[in-house]
């Protein structure tokens, strides 16, 4: 998602002289097109993610639109008290870039690794965090991010394009319907790819499962959702990220207060590293259970015990 991300920054600065781009070292070999658009509008703070809040806070106060970008962890819990103060207290158009979301970085390991930045940033006061699965959802998100000029989020991973059929309601979008689907499995972000993928190899779990992707946080859960929901009420979630904070939890909230009755609730989720070790985004996909293979074996299991 990085090349139609730097092509959508290149886009939006061309026609809005108040974004800015601040990068924390990083961004090499992928946005030397926005270092020469953007001339003084282009800023390398270095390694310091904290300072490059700080600056852009106070660039935003000052009326700009303020893009700050790094691997994921180094861009959300580095800095995750002058987000909070500086930018979310005042509702500054502050826009954390997170490349590299959940298991992205694999070898290099925990450090490099977000797996509870969703559940950090989406509970602070007026900030939306973005989680696209597909990589032309990235072009609009940027454009909704730069329109709504509020603290945002934007976690970034690899994904397809996103099926041709689909639509969006709230968050979420609806990625395969089944006409006699049991099943809804609700996917967050990349990790709809592997579910798809899962449906793509069986006509049964094609012709029995749901599939919704959520594109942001807080939830939005319209009543055209609830109504797939209550019609294939065995409901499984997968997200790249772990359970307290995530998808998961926060759509069971929505679930139970909006009184909707459903028959089963399974979570898969990042299970951190069971056996102590790092690997791929691949392999620790398929430590948590998140891959197409696992994923396929835990939806034929539904359907048998629907």
């Amino acid at each position: 998602m990085r090349k139609e991300f730097s092509a959508t920054i290149e886009q939006l600065a061309t026609q809005d002289e108040s974004v800015l781009f601040i990068t924390g070292d990083l961004g090499y070999s992928a946005f030397e097109n926005l270092r020469d658009l953007l001339g003084d509008r282009f800023i390398n703070a270095g390694v310091a993610e904290q300072n490059m809040v700080g600056v852009a806070a106070g660039l935003a106060y000052k009326g700009f639109k303020v893009f700050c970008y790094s691997i994921a962890p180094f861009v959300v819990y580095r800095c995750l008290e002058q987000f909070r103060n500086d930018v979310c207290f005042h509702n500054l158009p502050v826009f954390l870039v997170g490349n590299g979301g959940g298991y992205g970085y694999g070898i290099m390991g925990s450090s490099h690794h977000a797996l509870e930045d969703l559940a950090c940033l989406s509970s602070m006061q007026n900030v939306k965090a973005w989680v696209p699965g597909f990589s032309d959802e990235v072009e609009p998100v940027l454009q909704q991010i730069v329109a709504e000029a509020r603290p945002a989020y934007l976690r970034l991973g690899a994904g397809r394009t996103c099926p041709p059929s689909s639509y969006q309601s709230g968050s979420f979008k609806v990625l395969h319907e089944a006409p006699g689907a049991g099943i809804t499995v609700f996917a967050l972000g990349p990790i709809a790819n592997n579910v798809l993928l899962a449906l793509s190899q069986n006509e049964a779990l094609q012709a029995h499962v749901n599939v919704i992707s959520a594109l942001y946080f807080p939830l939005q859960l319209n009543d055209d959702i609830l109504q797939l929901v209550q019609a294939a009420p065995q409901v499984l979630v997968a997200e790249e990220h772990v359970s307290i904070g995530g998808l998961a939890q926060q759509l069971s909230v929505q679930l139970l207060e909006k009184g909707v009755k459903i028959s089963s609730f399974a979570s898969l989720k990042a299970e951190g590293y069971p056996n102590g070790n790092y690997g791929s985004q691949a392999y620790h996909q398929r430590e948590s259970g998140l891959d197409a293979e696992y994923l396929a074996q835990r939806l034929h299991y539904l359907l048998k015990t629907a």
